[in-house]
């Protein structure tokens, strides 16, 4: 059954174009994932735009972006004012990468890449004006401690913004830079998933970084897709709510105005919201 199910998927995903991901553009020589994120930089700012603006944002503040990954976004953020700019991330590699960048962007200075969790911050107390989360809530293993790390280096008074597709997004599964199959892991079970990527990652120059980024094994052995933790619009929303944060700005984005009316019904709106986006305040205390 399993091998049915695996046949049929790579059959499936002849006939869907992979969506352009960095991954891919890298390993064909295209661009860097830091110059990929760089281009994309005001792009990842424009759910908030509404809501404020690039000086409200950066203007001599200290700004910590969390799950950076390769930082080029962190670096375009650098030229807009910053006064210092921290990017975290865990995985090791991207540190040379982003700091390369950052010397070419003339914002060395400004820029610091730190390697760390987001649930375990190494930051003082009230240390940010500004910390942006972009594409990086459906990634946290630990997501209310990682708000909880935020509320606390955070400075009373500082913005907290979140953007953060959910996992029933079309791509959710975050497999997208071999399969291209939309909802995918709403037709097929996990290890189906987990079995096809890794057949398809065969051959790549960086498969096993790939594999090793995705993919877990539980305490079972059982493999499981550990780059996600499957956050739903209700899961998110909880998140905030739990959390010591005011909500001053709360948005779902949905895949298509044509298809907003979908987004707002609820039995399915969870799979037709591209981004959740939130504006967090961390209000000072009245004396």
């Amino acid at each position: 059954m399993g091998s049915f199910k695996e046949a049929l998927l790579k059959s499936m995903n002849k006939l869907f174009p992979l969506p352009v991901h960095p991954f891919n553009l890298q390993k064909d020589g295209v661009k860097t994932y830091a110059d990929w994120e760089f281009e994309k930089g005001l792009s990842t700012l424009q759910y908030f735009l509404d809501f404020t603006d690039l000086d409200q944002l950066f203007k001599d503040k200290t700004v910590l972006d969390i799950g950076c990954g390769a930082a080029g976004k962190t670096v375009f953020y650098a030229t807009c004012g910053v006064k210092e700019i921290y990017g975290v991330d865990k995985v090791e590699k991207y540190k040379e990468q982003a700091e390369r960048l950052a010397k070419s962007k003339g914002v060395e200075d400004k820029f610091h890449f730190v390697i760390a969790d987001a649930a375990t911050l190494p930051f003082s107390e009230n240390t940010f004006d500004t910390i942006i989360m972009n594409d990086f809530m459906e990634h946290a293993s630990q997501p209310q401690n990682v708000l909880l790390e935020c509320y606390r280096v955070l400075k009373p008074g500082g913005m907290l913004y979140v953007n953060s597709p959910p996992y029933y997004h079309p791509y959710g599964a975050h497999l997208s830079d071999l399969i291209g199959v939309p909802w995918v892991h709403v037709f097929f079970d996990e290890q189906t998933l987990i079995n096809v990527y890794k057949d398809l990652a065969k051959g790549l120059p960086d498969a096993e970084d790939r594999i090793k980024l995705r993919f877990s094994v539980d305490n079972t052995g059982k493999p499981y897709i550990s780059y996600i933790n499957k956050m739903t619009i209700k899961k998110f929303r909880q998140w905030i709510k739990s959390s010591p944060f005011r909500c001053v700005y709360y948005k779902e984005v949905p895949l298509r105005k044509s298809l907003s009316f979908l987004a707002k019904w609820s039995l399915t709106k969870e799979y037709f919201v591209k981004m959740l986006v939130a504006v967090l305040n961390k209000p000072i205390e009245k004396t």
